[in-house]
């Protein structure tokens, strides 16, 4: 099996873009541009649900103020309950030392 083939935001919305023409299909574009079917239907419905943040690329994830915010807590307090935990099971250490 070979590796698989990465594509550039702009060639995935290039994609998008002839799809959407009236004289176009999306069997017609993937022949043309040899893509899948599977590939370019995924590519559509990741820009109708992510717009501008689709096809970030390279895992990086282009996050707005608030979800930028939230992943920031939530690092936090994952960190907070690790932290309780710790001091719960040495407080349980402790207790049962005297």
């Amino acid at each position: 099996m070979g590796e698989r083939v990465k594509y550039s935001k702009e060639f995935k919305l290039e994609a998008i873009r002839l799809a959407s023409e009236p004289d176009q299909s999306v069997p017609k574009v993937t022949r043309d541009l040899g893509i899948s079917d599977s590939s370019l239907y995924g590519w559509i419905r990741q820009e109708k649900e992510a717009g501008e943040r689709a096809f970030p690329g390279k895992g990086k994830q282009n996050l707005t103020s608030e979800q930028a915010e939230i992943k920031r807590l939530r690092r936090e307090l994952e960190v907070a309950c690790q932290e309780r935990d710790v001091l719960k099971k040495a407080v349980a250490f402790f207790a049962k030392e005297n």
